[in-house]
């Protein structure tokens, strides 16, 4: 075998000085293909008496040679722009963060470092607005800065369903923020009333209702103080939503809540305890409703007010109300209340009612019934308390805050469609203005209903308009049209 290969390499650098340059020039081709040739035969034939392990092994070490090369990313990163992210797992190895390292003139700056630890790279200086594109600018300025891409990745569920911990909940770990935040914001400032809402979906679903909730809250109380109690509004994007309110001098602010402060030294400081520790079944209704059904039981006790839902339209002051509560529904013929609603709720501060409810949520609290918590609540404590002493608390009509029930508030967003359609949203127009404190929209059932041109809804909102101006009512007078078209119609 060598003396082939050995004599295949003499052929090709050529035998003697006699043969001519022609043929010189054609041998070293046909040379070349034969040594190939008997390489190639070499190699194969070297393999073939090689272990099956040993063919094993190589063809391992080729297929990882493989996947280094296409899988490796050469990054240009020196050490003295390495900023350590993970200092836990940088400790453990032995690396200590470079300090007073002089900035890079680089535009962005990398932190990476091996064996674990995160790697980011961030930029420090945006781009110059001038050099945007102008379809790049006007989202910008519609939608705000862009979202940093750790707030783009998929969050984790923040409670299980069926038992268990339940997970991303805690009682807080700065509760004298957020007293010290709220007992400044009252102090501060001249509050006729103080009034709570709360929100619980996320900032980008406030619309165009929840804003004419404020405007409507506003144009009847002008001194009130508010405070929105929610996390996704207590964001860049939620002052953004307030500032408007906060340029005409109205007072408001939005704070996440500090459920320790909150539910301390009440029965919700038990029942969220279990809650955490999975000892409480969320149940299938949204956990994060039924928060909001007793944080505004608690905001109410701790510091006494008026709490209203973010689908109520304020007509006229509350402020002459003290320890009130609505009913939905009543007796036509007893003139007795049938069901209470927690929608609108006005206490003094410690009521012992409020107490009552507060310890009737975490005693008999049922995450797999709409209601059990919230308006059938407040209508089990005090079909059992009322009457008693030591309670003193006054329950108005329907007519009040609930001048249309959830199963025909469609009437409210239609226009009319006749005379005796258009008669009849003349009366019941002028009746609630009348008669009612406030109008109950049931978000919850008319969220998804067009508010057309001409009905009760949109009358409200052109009369009782802060901001809002329509077309067709310049003036904020929306009766106008309502009352024309009933003279005039054919």
């Amino acid at each position: 075998m060598n003396q082939s290969l050995e004599g295949s390499f003499i052929s090709s650098r050529g035998g003697g000085g006699s043969s001519s340059s022609d043929d010189a020039n054609k041998k070293p081709p046909l040379s070349l293909s034969l040594c190939y040739h008997n390489l190639e035969r070499f190699v194969l034939d070297g393999l073939s008496v090689l272990p099956t392990s040993v063919l094993a092994l190589l063809l391992l070490l080729l297929l990882s040679y493989n996947v280094l090369v296409m899988f490796s990313v050469d990054v240009d990163v020196s050490f003295s722009d390495v900023q350590l992210m993970s200092l836990p797992v940088a400790e453990k190895q032995g690396i200590s963060p470079v300090q007073g390292e002089p900035e890079s003139s680089s535009t962005q700056s990398s932190s990476c470092s091996s064996s674990g630890v995160m790697c980011a790279v961030k930029e420090d200086d945006p781009p110059d607005v001038s050099e945007m594109p102008p379809e790049v600018l006007q989202r910008v300025e519609k939608f705000g800065p862009p979202i940093a891409e750790s707030y783009l990745r998929k969050p984790r569920r923040s409670r299980k369903r069926r038992g268990g911990r339940v997970q991303g909940m805690s009682f807080g770990t700065q509760p004298r923020v957020f007293a010290s935040r709220v007992h400044s914001f009252f102090q501060n400032q001249t509050c006729s009333v103080r009034i709570f809402m709360t929100w619980i979906s996320s900032a980008e679903s406030f619309g165009d209702r929840e804003v004419f909730a404020l405007e409507s809250l506003f144009r009847s109380h002008r001194d009130a103080c508010l405070v929105i109690i929610s996390s996704s509004l207590d964001t860049e994007l939620g002052k953004r939503i307030i500032n408007p309110f906060l340029d005409k001098a109205y007072r408001v602010i939005c704070v996440s809540p500090n459920f320790e402060y909150l539910f301390r030294d009440t029965h919700a400081e038990t029942w969220f305890r279990k809650l955490i520790d999975g000892k409480v079944r969320p149940g299938e209704v949204s956990l994060g409703q039924n928060l909001s059904n007793l944080l505004r039981l608690v905001l109410l006790y701790k510091f006494g007010g008026i709490y209203l839902d973010f689908d109520m339209i304020a007509l006229r002051s509350f402020i002459g109300l003290r320890n009130v509560i609505g009913a939905q529904t009543m007796d036509v013929e007893t003139r007795n209340w049938t069901r209470l609603n927690n929608a609108v709720l006005i206490f003094d501060k410690n009521h012992p009612l409020l107490f009552q409810f507060i310890q009737e949520f975490a005693l008999t609290f049922n995450g797999n019934k709409w209601g059990h918590n919230g308006p059938y609540l407040v209508s089990r404590v005090v079909s059992r308390v009322i009457g008693k002493p030591g309670y003193d608390f006054s329950i108005l009509p329907p007519s009040a805050f609930y001048p249309v029930d959830w199963t025909r508030v469609q009437s409210m967003f239609k226009s009319a469609t006749s005379r005796a359609h258009s008669e009849w949203l003349y009366r019941k127009y002028g009746r609630i203005l009348k008669e009612s404190y406030g109008v109950h929209l049931w978000n919850k059932h008319s969220r998804n209903i067009t508010i057309e041109r001409g009905s009760i809804v949109d009358l409200l909102m052109s009369k009782f308009c802060i901001f809002y101006q329509p077309p067709v009512y310049p003036n904020c007078i929306g009766f106008v049209w309502l009352a024309h078209a009933l003279l005039h119609w054919e």
